[in-house]
């Protein structure tokens, strides 16, 4: 008897365990034949960078001449939120005129710098109305009435709609 509880125990722990291990996802640039590491600075051109790596992640901003290849790894555990676990950054920068490779730079996650992003509506000057306001604005400024005021935009003089 105490050999099957002992058994169903550790089986439910084993089953429990198993059950949260990660979901991992892979995403951006992977390396097949070549890597980015294997860039010679002087050596290669913008042409052998392409034919070898093929295109790039992204391009930087403000310089056509500096390329960047993005990987990374992320894994989620059940129902949390996923967490990148891995990022490599690898910067390949071109001289303008000759198009051979100048620098290479390698950046990680630790490399990277979080930044914190407001998602709301940017606020701006002025005064906020409220619900009540907005709903009971217009009540006593006669706007059903036709009016003479000429100062009032959109209407003619003589004009009496």
């Amino acid at each position: 008897m105490f050999r099957r509880v002992a058994f169903a125990v550790f089986s439910a722990g084993l089953l429990a365990t198993s059950a949260c291990a990660p979901i991992t996802s892979y995403s951006g640039f992977q390396a097949i034949d070549a890597s980015p590491k294997d860039v010679k600075v002087g050596e290669d051109t913008k042409s052998t960078v392409r034919g070898r790596l093929g295109s790039p992640s992204t391009t930087s901003t403000f310089e056509d001449d500096i390329w960047f290849y993005i990987a990374q790894v992320k894994e989620q555990v059940a129902f949390r939120k996923p967490q990148v676990v891995n990022r490599e950054v690898v910067a390949i920068r071109f001289n303008g005129d000759s198009e051979v490779v100048e620098a290479v730079d390698h950046y990680t996650l630790e490399d990277g710098k979080v930044v914190a992003f407001n998602d709301r509506e940017t606020p701006t000057r002025g005064r906020e109305l409220t619900i009540l306001e907005q709903l009971l604005g217009n009540v006593g400024r006669g706007g059903m009435l036709p009016r003479d005021d000429e100062s009032v935009p959109g209407n003619r003089p003589g004009d009496r709609r």
